[in-house]
């Protein structure tokens, strides 16, 4: 009875604190990220204080594992691809405004050296600026003491002469830098001058006015008269003249345009269509290469006859020991055109230096070429284990039909094992669909489209694709990646579902033999 109590006790203080981080999360902008936290944390308190969820609590942590890490990451990729969320497009509106807000322009070309020292009272500072070129202990504008709080708020600070200079020695360099961030906000008045002086360098203060000024939602430039007013459909401020968007801007919902660009803008269109069609040709074709090679090996190491098959099948699984980026790094460098050992051969036989990666369809080769030595081995493994449940009488049946190797293969070996294989296939499609690491890792996507509006390659997958355009253009295109992604994940689901179709047992007959 105790332990039950205590532990309600400590569930309530559990989904006490998800309830207060639920509340900052609303209060911070994230209101449903908290609400679903919170409720996340009721759920949890119920199956583990209720008897009627027993069989739940040990299906709850690893629910709550595949929310985090999968499911989240999911929806929320899917939640970017619907706005225009990019390196252009990363504040909210209110924090573009005070971006705007901080610039200004200098209607005086002055520069004034100050010192900042300590006031008399604990936690106020005060500034003196030195005016002319006499004793530094004459002429003196000093500020009255403040509080970096006062500074921060932007409220105005005072300089005057005939003040009492502070008696603290001035700050060294090292204290104004750790003090810059409440002197950048602060506001001092100049005797005679309407124009307020600002932190223009860590040892000086300069004559600042604001350069964009507001009237309403709009702001207006306080030099040349441009009007900006915000475009909410675009997520920016736009000349209202022309109409042309002034960065930075904030993410706001566009629907399925992202979607509708990539199909309907030929300079995204071409490019994505290319990549797709040569993902579909890559995963076919790694799967081909490597199921050929792989089942051929595994029924030459069935053949009784040959000598030392346990060292060749040693010898022929190291590829798929080894970590794979080991084996791509070796290729790249077999494969360099310049001194790469592949190109020193070719050139002594032949006379020829195939440009691996500068050609598109040499460097596609490449790619095949480098999968099949990295997937073979799991073909000749799972092909080996097949092999051993054909039963030997199928064999003998055709021996004495004069059949040879070849018909017993296609009619007696390769039907036994396809079946059983096939769900497995479907898998290694799925992988080599989205085979990141070799691409980034031998080509990076490279050599580049022509043309693209997007960052795109010719040996670039669609998983790489989206990588490139989130990470290595300098716009930051996360919302054509997550478009991408989106898509590509309806296509991996697609292969998910086609693979537990065919892997599912055939039902019985009913009614006994037909």
């Amino acid at each position: 009875m105790v332990a039950r109590t205590f532990s309600r006790i400590l569930w309530a203080l559990l989904v006490a604190g998800a309830a207060l981080l639920a509340a900052r999360m609303a209060w911070a902008g994230a209101p449903l990220l908290g609400a679903a936290l919170c409720a996340c944390a009721l759920f949890a308190a119920w199956v583990y204080n209720s008897a009627r969820a027993h069989a739940a609590r040990y299906l709850l942590p690893g629910l709550a594992a595949f929310a985090v890490f999968v499911l989240m990451p999911l929806l929320y990729t899917v939640y970017v691809a619907f706005t225009n969320f990019s390196g252009e497009h990363l504040l909210s509106q209110d924090r573009v405004r005070a971006w705007f807000a901080q610039d200004a322009y200098a209607p005086r070309d002055e520069r004034l050296s100050f010192r900042l020292h300590p006031a008399a009272a604990p936690g106020q500072f005060q500034i003196v600026v030195p005016m002319g070129n006499g004793d530094m202990g004459k002429n003196l504008l000093i500020s009255r003491p403040f509080t970096p709080a006062e500074a921060a708020a932007g409220q105005p600070v005072t300089l005057a002469l005939n003040l009492a200079a502070p008696t603290a020695k001035a700050l060294p360099l090292r204290d104004v830098i750790a003090a810059r961030a409440w002197l950048n906000a602060a506001r001092f008045s100049f005797p005679g001058s309407p124009v307020p002086l600002r932190l223009v360098s860590l040892r000086a203060l300069g004559f600042r006015l604001p350069l964009w000024n507001e009237d309403g939602d709009k702001l207006v430039h306080a030099v040349t008269g441009q009007i900006l007013v915000p475009d909410s459909s675009r997520g920016n401020y736009v000349d209202e003249q022309t109409g042309e968007p002034v960065g930075p801007g904030w993410r706001v919902w566009i629907g399925t345009e992202n979607f509708r660009l990539i199909f309907r803008d030929p300079a995204i269109r071409e490019p994505f269509l290319k990549i797709f069609g040569w993902n579909v040709c890559f995963a076919f074709l790694s799967v081909a290469t490597t199921f050929a090679i792989g089942v051929a090996l595994a029924c030459l190491l069935q053949w009784k006859a040959l000598r030392g098959r346990a060292i060749y099948r040693t010898l022929l699984i190291l590829p798929y020991a080894i970590p794979a980026f080991i084996p791509i790094l070796v290729f790249k460098g077999l494969f360099n055109e310049g001194y790469g050992e592949i190109n020193h051969v070719l050139t002594a036989l032949f006379g020829i230096a195939p440009k691996w990666f500068t050609d598109p369809w040499l460097a596609r080769a490449m790619i095949l070429i480098v999968n099949a030595w990295l997937g073979y081995p799991y073909m000749m493994i799972i092909a080996s284990g097949m092999l051993q449940a054909v039963p030997d009488e199928l064999y003998e049946a055709t021996a004495i039909d004069g059949a040879g190797p070849w018909t017993n293969f296609w009619k007696v070996t390769l039907p036994q094992i396809f079946p059983p294989l096939f769900p497995l296939l479907i898998a290694s499609f799925a992988f080599n669909f989205n085979n990141f690491s070799l691409i980034y890792l031998l080509t990076g996507g490279k050599p580049d489209i022509v043309g693209s509006a997007t960052v795109a390659g010719t040996t670039d997958l669609l998983v790489s694709y989206t990588f490139r355009m989130a990470f290595k253009d300098s716009s930051a295109r996360f919302v054509f990646a997550s478009a991408v992604a989106t898509l590509l994940f309806f296509v991996v689901a697609l292969l998910a579902w086609q693979q537990l179709r065919f892997s599912r047992p055939a039902p019985a007959a009913k009614g006994g033999r037909p």
